[in-house]
């Protein structure tokens, strides 16, 4: 039947039929040419993209080395007067950004991590995701004292309304920190590297120590994956920053001992727990840390202890030259990038749990 409506309803329902017809012929033709994007579902990191801050490239270059993705072209400086620029020098509209910045002094690693989302979410990324393997500033996470601040909220909410979507880290200091977000929150462990590095040496007579109360459930956890003992280190803290060694809660006369904690900072609960260990008879002692601060004299520190290794992760960088032969660096950035790539795909980061 040749007859149509010239007005109504069914003239309305032809019109858009017709237009539908149109963009369909259209987006036929152009896929002919090679002019639309690909598929996502066919290459599942196209939409991705890895940028990093001036903080630690090395370690991005590491995620993206894992993932076969190159890092995202950026330009990071600062202006005559000091203040942090940043320009994303590449179209990341509708994709999924991860930003690749530890947080660590000076403040401008903050400064340029804040920065760089705020960059990223004016650029209308599909999603703005901060990777930051070392959380700066998280030791404040309580008012332990009065007219003292919980820096660590802060920092959180900072993040959050420059941008950030996600946020994934590795070895809070104080796991509750999560809480601080109100955007999902990934808490990574380096636990898998650590214990994959440790397992290779065939340590006998292994004895887990924790050098603190609060890490006693890190040591637990390490202890039951490396199939070792667990001992524990009473301490008290007269002042900040000063450890007094009380007791040892455990055997370890004869024994190899290995600390675990999350973070060194001036190194000296590690060497007063070291020459505890060694007054008590241990044979060798090791000492492992995900996140390697080093404050002012903390390397040498170390070196005049009775440790015999330092094994910490590239969270942080260092210039080899400043850390001495006792130290031995673990990369995270095959951990990172696997999360990653799940995070990127929505899939679950269980697995990568120790």
């Amino acid at each position: 039947m040749d007859w149509e409506p010239e007005h109504g309803p069914g003239r309305s329902r032809l019109v858009l039929l017709e237009m539908a017809q149109r963009r369909a012929r259209s987006a036929d033709a152009e896929a002919h040419h090679g002019l639309v994007e690909r598929d996502p579902q066919k290459d599942p990191l196209e939409s991705l993209k890895i940028l990093t801050g001036t903080a630690n490239p090395e370690l991005a270059q590491r995620i993206c080395a894992q993932l076969g993705v190159e890092v995202g072209q950026a330009t990071i400086g600062q202006f005559e007067d000091g203040e942090i620029q940043v320009r994303i020098d590449e179209n990341i509209r509708g994709l999924d950004v991860f930003v690749v910045q530890p947080t660590m002094p000076p403040a401008e690693n903050m400064m340029s991590l804040l920065v760089m989302l705020d960059a990223c979410r004016r650029a209308s990324a599909r999603r703005v995701t901060a990777v930051v393997p070392y959380y700066g500033y998280e030791r404040q996470d309580r008012k332990d004292q009065p007219r003292v601040p919980i820096t660590a909220k802060l920092v959180a909410n900072l993040i959050t309304i420059a941008g950030a979507d996600r946020m994934i880290s590795m070895d809070l200091h104080s796991p509750q920190i999560q809480g601080f977000f109100d955007i999902p929150f990934d808490h990574l462990y380096a636990a898998p590297v650590m214990i994959e590095y440790f397992l290779r040496k065939q340590l006998d007579d292994l004895v887990v120590v924790a050098p603190d109360i609060g890490s006693v459930k890190m040591a637990r956890a390490y202890a039951k994956r490396l199939n070792a003992e667990l001992a524990l280190v009473d301490k008290r803290r007269p002042k900040p920053d000063a450890v007094e060694v009380m007791n040892i809660i455990g055997d370890v006369e004869g024994k190899n001992v290995v600390f675990f904690d999350d973070v060194i900072s001036t190194g000296r609960t590690l060497c007063q727990a070291a020459d505890a260990m060694r007054a008590n008879g241990a044979r060798e002692i090791y000492a492992g840390a995900t996140h390697a601060v080093l404050a002012d004299g903390a390397a040498e520190r170390l070196l005049a202890s009775p440790i015999r290794e330092v094994v910490v992760t590239d969270t942080i960088p260092h210039d080899p030259a400043r850390l001495n032969e006792k130290f031995t660096v673990l990369s995270v950035g095959g951990l990172l990038g696997e999360a990653i790539r799940r995070i990127h795909e929505e899939r679950s980061l269980s697995s990568l749990f120790v």
